[in-house]
């Protein structure tokens, strides 16, 4: 089991949270001492572009859903697992995700991944406003 860096995650999950921040995700790795922040930012294509075959790690993304009515922040939590992962780092994922999940507490939609291709801001989208419940918008 991994070790988690406690205080970096937790601030880099509340940035994220915060709706004064620019910060839109911030992606968690692991490192030679555990899983870490590694970056934050703005732009969902940088974020997209963490996911690589090699790697695994977890992503908590800020998505704004509503109607013309409202708008609101929801949060997607994702995990990546590249497919060129060992079986056994593969396998120490869903542990060390419990982890994880010990700080990074509200999220709308968990999301799990492992293809490039399937990592798209309007299906991720889509699922957080379907976790969501009603959707009472006149679809203008």
């Amino acid at each position: 089991m991994a070790t988690v860096d406690r205080e970096a995650l937790n601030a880099a999950y509340t940035d994220v949270r915060d709706d004064n921040s620019e910060t839109k995700w911030a992606v968690f790795t692991y490192g030679e001492e555990g899983i870490g922040h590694d970056s934050s930012g703005t732009e969902f294509d940088d974020l997209k572009s963490k996911f690589t075959d090699e790697e695994r790690c977890f992503a908590y993304l800020r998505v704004e859903i509503g109607d013309e009515m409202s708008k609101r922040a929801k949060f997607a939590f994702i995990t990546w697992i590249g497919n060129q992962v060992s079986p056994l780092k593969k396998a120490k994922v869903s542990t060390d995700k419990g982890n994880v999940k010990l700080i990074i507490q509200n999220f709308a939609k968990e999301l799990m991944f492992s293809d490039i291709n399937d990592i798209e801001e309007d299906i991720i989208k889509d699922e957080v406003k379907k976790a969501g419940g009603a959707n009472y918008g006149t679809a203008r």
